[in-house]
C-alpha cells in the first residue's frame, strides 16, 4: 500500500537539480517562494547556508520534477554552498535591478560556476525586483551581460510575480533537451552527476529522503 502511494504521489519523468545563485538580499529566496508556492514575504531574512523546494511542472508532455535549492549570498556561507555545485543540471543566477554591486557581481559568481559545477550545466540570468523604482541596472545592461555569457535572460519581480514561472520553465526545458542530448538519454537508466533520473520509483525516492 505504501509503494502504491509513493509511486502515485512521485509519479515524473525527470528528476532535476537547480541551483539559485547570486548576492544576498536580491530576491533569490522569494523568487522561489513565487514559483513554488506563489507567496511573497515582504520581511527580507538572510537564507542561511542553504535550503531547497520541490516543484513538479509539465514541459512538452512530460513531468519534470525540479528539486530547486536556495543558496545563502554572503561570504561566510560560500564554501558550503560551493559543496552543492556538484549535480546542479541547472543553475539561475540572480541580481537586483537596484543594486549595481549585485549586478556588477555576477560575473565572480559566473567564476564560481566554472569552478565548481559541471561543463554543460545549463545557466540563466534574472534581474529581479523589476517592480521597484529606484532602478540602477537597465534591460539593456542585462540583457548585454546575458549575451557576453550566452545565456537567457529574463527581468523578474518575485513581488508581482511576473516572468518567474516562465523563467524557471525555460531552465527546465533547457535542462531536459541538454539530458536528451547525453549519450544516456533515458530517464529510466541514466543518472547524471549523483543525480539519478528515475520515473516513478519508490525505491530511488526513499534513497533521496534525507535531503527530499
Amino acid at each position: 500500500m505504501a509503494t502504491s502511494i509513493a509511486n502515485k504521489k512521485d509519479n515524473f519523468d525527470w528528476l532535476i537539480k537547480i541551483l539559485l545563485i547570486g548576492d544576498s538580499g536580491v530576491g533569490k529566496t522569494n523568487v522561489l517562494l513565487r514559483f513554488c508556492e506563489n507567496n511573497f514575504q515582504p520581511t527580507y531574512l538572510s537564507t542561511i547556508g542553504i535550503d531547497f523546494k520541490i516543484k513538479s511542472i509539465d514541459v512538452e508532455g512530460k513531468k519534470i520534477k525540479m528539486q530547486i535549492w536556495d543558496t545563502a549570498g554572503q561570504e561566510r556561507f560560500k564554501t558550503i554552498t560551493q559543496t552543492y555545485y556538484k549535480g546542479a543540471m541547472g543553475i539561475i543566477l540572480v541580481y537586483s535591478i537596484d543594486d549595481k554591486d549585485s549586478f556588477n557581481n555576477i560575473s565572480n559568481w559566473m567564476n564560481q560556476i566554472k569552478q565548481h559545477a559541471s561543463e554543460n550545466v545549463c545557466k540563466l540570468l534574472i534581474g529581479n525586483k523589476i517592480d521597484v523604482p529606484n532602478r540602477q541596472v537597465s534591460k539593456e545592461e542585462g540583457e548585454q551581460l546575458a549575451k557576453s555569457f550566452g545565456v537567457p535572460f529574463f527581468e523578474t519581480s518575485a513581488k508581482e510575480g511576473t516572468n518567474v514561472a516562465d523563467a524557471f520553465f525555460a531552465m527546465a526545458k533547457a535542462v531536459k533537451a541538454n539530458l536528451q542530448n547525453e549519450k544516456q538519454p533515458n530517464p529510466s537508466s541514466s543518472s547524471q552527476n549523483g543525480i539519478q533520473l528515475v520515473p516513478n520509483n519508490a525505491a530511488e525516492e526513499k534513497k533521496k529522503s534525507g535531503c527530499c
